[in-house]
């Protein structure tokens, strides 16, 4: 057996074998995948092997559009049967919010050059004469779609991969794995030792057993999931071609397609779900399958009769009830696990989906240090809260449920919330506030101010609703006067020691803060000039820094910096982020409000803009004062020890000047940010460069790592700043919510990152990723909003205070004039 490997992956399922595929693609072929039973006898032998186009997730079409182009390819080149049907698939929509889904789907998808159409009645009867389209208004029609054998497929891929040269061991359980000071890796397994630089856990449902090898507490549960396959069905006989799958997630919370000539028919149940293993997978299990747990699924089974009427007398020959992994919030365990080279590729709930993008853009990353597209979502690092068993079921449970709903924007995830999460020392006075929480990291963040006559509860829609004119309060009071909010999910590090300067000055794009308290916004590179972070970096004195970055990215961003430390350098890096709390106080107000509780000078001369100070607020010593907010307004981030937060922010709401004082959420921070033209994770990705970003001015020529890659001219694409038309009265109340395609000329040419209405301008305003030649102000673009082109012109800046004088502002007077319109800014 083969005792040494640059990469050595465990776990023969579709996960395993498209990664050995693809590293081999990636001209990695020193691969060894081992595999303690016969490839695919974990869970993928059971799946059901449909792929769709149909999500709502650009990285998730991207990865769900190349599994649709590999599997008719894999077979020619392997040739390794893997029982391509290309039936295509409907997915039916019966309420309004169901339409708009289809429609969100439909505007991201068509930016992708995928063929869809969305279709009535009548189309659908002609596609599928056998369903039942009572109280149907319209489907989602993917042409492309299809479904596969799916051991076939993981067959293809090892097959591929043991011909460009990676060794597939089967039959050869791993037992254990030790971590050598070294960093390498030594594989134990029944047939001898493998060592490895690189480790990959793609290990299914034994995957957290596996993780624990390394100290690693993966938040990963086996549900049981069961489909049927009934009798043959006398009518299928007489088509000429395959009915395209449907998915029906109102009345079946599944799918339903042909099988030969049966029919196979899914369920996601919405009740008494269940898991399995919650211990750990047994080792000795192969190709396992449980009792069909009828009572469970029932209800929708019954339904499912009911929509095919013609299945209803027949007999059931076949039942799988499996086990599927299914992670906290619905997306895999795919990259670096935070020990260095130990790399996941789990938690998939839908293997034969996305198993070859997950497969392709983890071996890019891997090889290259970045994929070509996003991978922030599917980071394993991204989960801050207390993970404990109950967690871990109760959160898996709930994706489960949420399996066949509507995956609304902002869409809340309630379970083990708050008593899994990070609390600041605020969460419950806010809560009395009206404060309706989004889980950030595992942090508690208010997201908005619930007023009078509005539930505290998420509202969770594809158009404009209630919120709408929620945040619009929230902005207009603080441009108008004064807002706070409990910024505390920010992460927090103190970097120090003798190499310390050198050290950030290789990693960060931005020259270094020179004097004690100044500060400066910077990017964090990586070797291939890639972005692999954005950062504020405070220096508290020699040697010593603060820096303050995205909640979601602390742990990620953290391991990176680590990594980035070579053998004889002298830094260390603390993880400080519970240490401080962080109010935001902003507006032209607040240094009237500030002044009130504290003795520093607050004056341009005493506290400049972009300067940070140790000052004392309301008896609270040593509080990290910041000239910074995500407004475009005067104002200061209050990094204030944890202890002391409740006192500072009694004080801060009581002074004279507080009357009007708002609260402030994250989807109202989002709003003024937008108008300011500040990037956002979505904008800033490991996919892009600082060019291509279109963050050149926070950038040294050169200097440090990357710098050639990442500052040289775009050539594949580039920010744009977009300002939508309104609505009409013709057109849906609606605004882009990421991801929706961007038209030039009748062709598709980008897709928008984000975006967000500005309350101050009266605008929506977006960001865009498309070709750099196209990117000239005045351009005019479409965008597909629910599937209707909105005018969309490229503007040169930021529309609110381009010139930026109001965070450096020494006049507490507010630059606000009021109508009948609502609030209108001057200068």
């Amino acid at each position: 057996m083969q005792n040494q490997a640059k990469v050595v992956i465990i776990g023969g399922g579709i996960m395993g074998c498209s990664l050995a595929y693809h590293l081999c693609k990636e001209g990695e072929n020193d691969v060894v995948l081992l595999e303690k039973g016969e490839l695919t006898s974990g869970s993928t032998w059971h799946a059901a092997g449909q792929i769709t186009h149909s999500v709502s997730h650009y990285a998730l079409a991207k990865m769900a559009a190349y599994g649709t182009e590999l599997y008719p390819r894999l077979e020619s080149e392997t040739e390794q049967s893997v029982s391509w049907h290309g039936c295509g698939s409907l997915r039916m929509a019966y309420t309004d919010d169901e339409v708009d889904w289809i429609k969100y789907t439909l505007s991201v998808g068509k930016g992708l050059g995928h063929e869809m159409e969305i279709i009535g009645p009548s189309e659908i009867n002609k596609l599928h004469p056998f369903y039942n389209l009572d109280g149907i208004q319209f489907a989602l029609h993917t042409p492309h779609d299809g479904h596969v054998d799916p051991a076939g497929v993981s067959f293809a891929m090892a097959k591929g991969a043991r011909m460009m040269g990676a060794n597939i061991i089967r039959h050869n359980r791993v037992t254990g794995i030790t971590v050598k000071t070294s960093g390498h890796f030594v594989v134990h397994t029944e047939q001898g030792d493998v060592i490895a630089e690189q480790v990959v856990n793609a290990g299914g449902t034994y995957a957290r057993q596996i993780g624990q090898w390394v100290g690693l507490n993966l938040p990963i549960a086996n549900m049981l999931h069961h489909y049927l396959v009934t009798d043959t069905v006398p009518e299928f006989k007489n088509l000429n071609t395959e009915l395209p799958v449907v998915r029906d997630d109102r009345e079946v919370s599944g799918y339903i397609r042909m099988e030969q000539l049966s029919a196979l028919i899914g369920i996601y149940e919405k009740a008494n779900v269940a898991t399995i293993w919650d211990e750990g997978t047994p080792w000795q299990s192969e190709n396992e399958l449980f009792e069909p747990d009828y009572d469970r699924i029932m209800p929708w089974l019954e339904n499912a009769m009911e929509r095919m009427p013609l299945l209803a007398e027949l007999g059931i020959k076949r039942v799988v009830h499996g086990a599927i992994t299914h992670p906290p919030d619905g997306n895999m365990l795919l990259g670096p696990s935070g020990v260095r080279n130990f790399w996941l590729c789990c938690g998939s709930q839908v293997g034969i989906a996305w198993g070859p993008g997950a497969g392709k853009y983890l071996a890019q990353w891997m090889v290259h240090g970045a994929a070509d597209v996003s991978m922030r979502s599917f980071d394993p690092r991204r989960f801050g809260a207390k993970i404990d068993g109950e967690y871990r079921i109760s959160k898996a449970k709930e994706d489960y449920l949420l399996r066949h709903e509507i995956p609304y924007p902002h869409r809340d995830r309630p379970d083990c919330r708050p008593s899994n999460s990070k609390l600041s020392p605020l969460f419950q006075v806010l809560r009395d506030k009206g404060a309706v929480y989004e889980d950030v990291y595992g942090w508690e963040r208010p997201f908005w101010f619930a007023t009078a006559g509005l539930g505290q509860k998420h509202i969770e829609s594809f158009r404009r609703d209630e919120l709408h004119a929620v945040v619009e309060q929230e902005v207009n009071g603080l441009r108008q006067h004064a807002g706070i909010a409990d910024l505390t999910a920010f992460a927090k590090l103190e970097i120090a020691g003798p190499d310390t300067e050198p050290y950030l000055s290789r990693i960060s794009s931005n020259k270094l803060p020179k004097k004690s308290g100044s500060i400066s916004l910077t990017y964090l590179i990586m070797d291939n000039g890639r972005i692999e972070g954005e950062a504020t970096l405070v220096r508290l004195g020699d040697n010593h820094f603060y820096m303050v970055y995205a909640a979601v990215r602390e742990a990620a961003l953290l391991n990176w910096m680590e990594e980035q430390i070579t053998g004889d350098e002298q830094v260390s890096i603390s993880n400080v982020s519970e240490d401080f709390g962080v109010l935001m106080l902003a507006g032209p107000a607040s240094r009237k409000i500030l002044g009130e509780c504290t003795e520093a000078p607050l004056d341009n001369q005493g506290f400049r803009w972009l300067s940070a100070q140790h000052i004392t607020v309301a008896g609270i010593e040593n509080v990290r004062a910041m000239r910074v907010t995500y407004t475009g307004e005067l104002g200061w981030e209050l990094h204030v020890p944890m202890a002391g937060m409740l006192d500072v922010y009694q004080a801060l709401t009581s002074t004279r000047h507080s009357e009007g004082l708002v609260h402030v959420g994250s989807a109202a921070l989002n709003s003024m940010r937008m108008e300011k033209a500040y990037r956002s994770g979505h904008e800033i990705t490991n996919e892009v460069t600082i060019t291509e970003a279109d963050v050149l001015r926070f950038s040294r020529a050169g200097g440090f790592q990357g710098a050639d890659a990442s500052t040289k001219p775009a050539t594949r694409w580039v920010l744009t700043y977009l300002q939508l038309d309104e609505p009409t009265d013709d057109d849906i109340a609606a605004d882009p919510q990421g991801s929706e395609s961007v038209w030039y000329q009748g062709r598709p040419v980008g897709q928008i990152s984000s975006g967000g209405y500005g309350h101050a301008t009266g605008h929506y305003l977006a960001f865009a990723f498309i070709p750099p030649d196209l990117n000239q102000v005045g351009r005019e673009f479409e965008v597909l909003v629910l599937g209707k082109p909105r005018r969309a012109v490229v503007i040169e800046q930021c529309v609110y205070d381009a010139e930026n004088l109001l965070p450096r502002t020494d006049s507490d007077e507010s630059h606000w004039t009021t109508n009948s319109a609502g609030g209108q800014y001057t200068f």
